[in-house]
């Protein structure tokens, strides 16, 4: 998965669609983690460090976990899977294009299946949501139904609890105040779940 290059050397519709710059998948597995970070895809800022989440965004997903970041990075409490692995480049109003289509079906499976101790997925944002909760109307929608989706994943064949969560990127900042009850009711029941999950 490190020196996969699917996007750039054989890309989905052809060369005219290959990623445009040099491949560097970023994504964190293990073994052991108790809650799985399904997240969309990195941003330029991790793709310049290597590093998941080392931006504004990940500073607002952390306070939504309620961890600092020796926390969120130790492998042995969270495991950080995108749905594509690489950066996907800019549209034209400067916004981050949507995950490459390339990486789920290629590894997505495998790299789940290698995560045997994941009890929590948390899918952020709309692409994650679809994959591992078929397709909704909306993200909000989505959202809104957290506590229907818990009770319909948790404990379900010794499967791993789903809860959506919107992606924490400044640009969703309008919708945070439109819907309230995220942070008044679902970051709550989040931090708690979190806190029973990881050793603290």
């Amino acid at each position: 998965m490190a020196g996969c290059r699917l996007c750039r050397d054989a890309p989905l519709g052809g060369p005219e669609r290959a990623l445009p710059h040099e491949p560097r998948p970023i994504f964190v597995l293990s073994a052991r983690a108790p809650i799985l970070i399904a997240s969309q895809a990195p941003g330029i800022r991790a793709h310049d460090s290597g590093v998941p989440f080392n931006d504004p965004s990940g500073n607002r997903l952390r306070q939504w976990l309620g961890v600092d970041r020796d926390r969120f990075y130790d492998p042995d409490r969270f495991a950080i899977l995108p749905m594509g692995f690489c950066f996907p480049g800019h549209d034209r109003h400067g916004g981050d294009l949507p995950p490459r289509k390339e990486c789920a079906p290629a590894w997505r499976a495998e790299a789940l299946a290698a995560m045997p101790g994941v009890r929590l997925i948390l899918t952020i944002g709309a692409y994650a949501q679809a994959y591992h909760l078929g397709p909704k109307s909306s993200m909000t929608e989505t959202v809104a139904g957290w506590r229907d989706i818990l009770a319909a994943t948790q404990g379900h064949n010794s499967l791993p609890a789903i809860l959506p969560l919107p992606h924490p990127s400044w640009r969703n900042s309008a919708w945070l105040k439109r819907n309230p009850w995220f942070e008044a009711d679902l970051v709550p029941e989040l931090q708690r779940r979190v806190r029973t999950l990881i050793s603290w």
